[in-house]
């Protein structure tokens, strides 16, 4: 099985769409965003550099319990910063260690300072299950004598 695909690739099948806010921005506008684009994290950009990462555990953990005022609380009061990040060019196999080892959920990509994408933890999953599909497949046709190569 190919863990060894690139996140650029993964990034390139997934598309490379990255919704971001200010740090000016609220949690309010932060969850509203997110709620609108289906996704659970989003990057915080300041003149075009990543400054931070803020998420639906975030709000949960640091606005909800604390019984704080989502469109009184700005991003930056709750964002995770700095923020880890890897590169197009790393491995699925690497970011499946770092989400798993630092319990992270979302990663943001990044190439030559600015994010060209984000991966989240089940986009990794959904691209070692296609990866066993196709070994499978492969083995299947070995088996059965059609190589197809």
């Amino acid at each position: 099985m190919e863990l060894t695909g690139k996140i650029g690739s993964l990034i390139g099948k997934k598309g490379g769409q990255v919704w971001s806010l200010a740090p000016t921005a609220s949690v309010y506008d932060a969850i509203a965003l997110m709620a609108e684009k289906e996704i659970g994290a989003l990057p915080i950009i300041e003149d075009g550099k990543l400054v931070g990462i803020v998420s639906e555990r975030d709000y949960a953990r640091k606005v909800f319990l604390k019984g704080k005022a989502s469109k009184e609380t700005s991003v930056t009061e709750i964002m995770s910063s700095p923020v880890f990040s890897v590169t197009p060019s790393q491995t699925v196999e690497e970011c499946m260690h770092i989400v798993t080892e630092k319990r992270f959920r979302h990663l943001p990509v990044v190439e030559d300072g600015r994010i060209v994408g984000m991966v989240s933890i089940g986009d990794l999953v959904n691209w070692v299950i296609t990866e066993q599909k196709q070994t499978i497949h492969h083995l299947e046709s070995f088996i059965a004598g059609h190589t197809g190569y």
